[in-house]
């Protein structure tokens, strides 16, 4: 009887913790889509170097809907010892893992894949957007200027874009010397080619290959703790009247 009560409080902080976190996620997105100029703002050199392939807005909304709803139902049925609120919670934290886990699957197998569907949709909005859409092109020169690559591909993912019409010249970060790491600017079609300043996809790649064991193991401790919330709510289901 005391390992359950031990094992209920638990499950009622723990998901309390996941719920203030989904409504912090669902502020945050609702902000990023209402006033996003003003995120970008604050958080652009911050941003992640994959933020130009999601909305980032609805994505956080998305997220904090999740586990707005996952810590309501968690921290609800093991208070109130609500059978169908627990069993709803382990569900749907099922169907998250196993999610999880065909992500992971697709993106070993298939990464020449998503690369070319994501070449079919990054590079004709970089043609269109970049120089001329504020957001856009900041969100692209953070990436850049943080990984240290250029577009998508190569510098040609610029080409007839408005930032080359304008200028006749490709961003710096297309220009960037190998041996000291530092732009150089004008960034000119010849500059661009004789850099070869590799495209942000493959830099991207290349990156978590490198910190595979950080995102293995953060991997890895996600997937335990969604397990172990699995568990603890079939455990409190199994042992409920």
């Amino acid at each position: 009887m005391q390992c359950f009560s031990f094992i209920k409080t638990m499950m009622i902080l723990f998901n309390t913790l996941i719920f203030l976190c989904g409504a912090a996620l669902l502020a945050v997105g609702i902000w990023v889509s209402v006033d996003g100029p003003s995120f970008l703002k604050i958080f652009g050199p911050l941003s992640s170097s994959a933020m130009q392939f999601v909305n980032v807005g609805y994505f956080l909304i998305a997220a904090g809907v999740v586990l707005f709803v996952l810590g309501f139902l968690g921290c609800y049925g093991a208070k109130s010892e609500n059978k169908c609120a627990l069993l709803t919670f382990f569900f749907i934290l099922l169907l998250i893992f196993v999610a999880e886990v065909a992500a992971a699957v697709v993106v070993l197998v298939y990464t020449t894949m998503a690369e070319q569907f994501l070449a079919l949709v990054v590079v004709p909005a970089i043609k269109k957007d970049y120089g001329s859409q504020k957001d856009f092109t900041q969100v692209w020169n953070s990436t850049m200027e943080g990984l240290k690559c250029c577009g998508f591909n190569n510098y040609t993912d610029f080409e007839d874009s408005p930032y080359f019409k304008q200028n006749q010249l490709f961003p710096p970060f297309c220009c960037i010397n190998n041996i000291n790491r530092t732009v150089e600017e004008p960034c000119t079609a010849q500059k661009a080619q004789e850099k070869d300043v590799q495209g942000c996809f493959e830099q991207l790649l290349y990156d978590i290959r490198t910190n595979a064991v950080t995102v293995g193991g953060v991997a890895f401790g996600i997937g335990a703790l969604e397990l172990a919330a699995m568990i603890v709510s079939m455990y409190l289901y199994c042992h409920l009247k």
